[in-house]
């Protein structure tokens, strides 16, 4: 499993664990000490993770995570952006990506 972390700017922590299979992320968790609300968007947040091609930039990763959060949906403490940092530190930690991708 490879698991990429940011802290964002004023310490919410965003923690992104996932398997890489066929090119893909697989198996993928979100953790960190942010607030989603309602908690059930958490589910579409991993779900468009899941799938997603490793060579994605993290412009891309971001673009992909803000629409997949329902209307009205809170991110607090974070960002698409944050999270898609987070996603390609774990894939340069597992070696998939080149740093700085």
């Amino acid at each position: 499993m490879a698991r990429g972390e940011y802290k964002t700017p004023g310490g919410k922590l965003i923690a992104v664990e996932f398997a890489v299979a066929d090119g893909r992320l697989r198996d993928v968790m979100v953790t960190g000490d942010f607030f989603l609300y309602p908690e059930e968007a958490l589910e579409d947040l991993m779900a468009c993770l899941e799938g997603m091609p490793v060579e994605l930039t993290e412009a891309a990763i971001a673009d992909r995570v803000r629409p997949a959060l329902p209307p009205g949906t809170e991110l607090l403490g974070s960002s698409p952006e944050a999270i898609a940092i987070a996603v390609q530190r774990g894939l340069v930690a597992s070696g998939v990506a080149a740093n700085g991708q």
